[in-house]
């Protein structure tokens, strides 16, 4: 981690520029250096010219690397929960058959956090293996998919599309097969595009949940 002095300022070509903004402005800076050169070879001092900000205002948003990391991880990730959740609260969802119902949620899903590229090879390449802390954070953000795609498994139980089994196990397993797919996405966006990693996750999660 890059040390810096609280009341130092970055140089930028024209003025810095602080107040409203300025946490927005480092968030996009981070999702395009962190994407370009790699969240390690990118400094606070690198982030602070990219978004015409002085490092203490950098300090006072984020504190250190880690945190704006972690912080456009939540973006990404929250945007694909939203997209899931509301995907399966459409009209019609409650009676469609489970290999319907999670293609749908996984689209939903995989088009939310692909929109931005940058962004998604951030969030599911920059920020595997920086440390214990954003691991610990990302971990929690696993516990509550696993919850949500086991929930959705009971679900297939209860239709009698499902066989019953310890599914939260089972979708524990798929979950780290989920993160592999998004990583390789992130790697090579162009060869691994949204519609391939919607029909192999969806692929994946039948073939673990219902019965052959």
């Amino acid at each position: 981690m890059v040390g810096v002095v609280a009341n130092q300022r970055s140089r930028v070509a024209g003025q810095a520029v602080e107040g409203p903004g300025a946490r927005d402005r480092l968030l996009r800076a981070g999702r395009q250096l962190f994407a370009a050169y790699g969240y390690a070879h990118t400094s606070i001092e690198d982030l602070c010219e990219q978004a015409k900000v002085p490092v203490h205002i950098f300090q006072q948003e984020f504190v250190s690397r880690e945190v704006l990391l972690m912080a456009i991880y939540d973006e990404v990730a929250t945007y694909g929960l939203r997209a899931a959740e509301n995907a399966l609260m459409a009209e019609g969802m409650e009676d469609c058959p489970t290999a319907e119902r999670v293609r749908l949620l996984f689209d939903a899903y995989v088009k939310a956090v692909t929109e931005d590229p940058c962004a998604a090879r951030v969030a599911f390449v920059e920020a595997l293996g920086v440390s214990r802390e954003v691991d610990n954070h990302l971990g929690t953000w696993r516990a509550m998919w696993i919850e949500f795609l086991t929930s959705e498994a009971e679900r297939a139980v209860r239709r009698g599309e499902a066989v019953p089994s310890d599914h939260h196990v089972t979708v524990t397993v798929l979950n780290h097969s989920v993160d592999e797919l998004m990583a390789h996405h992130g790697r090579r966006p162009r060869q691994v595009n949204a519609e391939w990693l919607t029909d192999e996750l969806t692929r994946l999660s039948l073939a673990m949940i219902l019965p052959s």
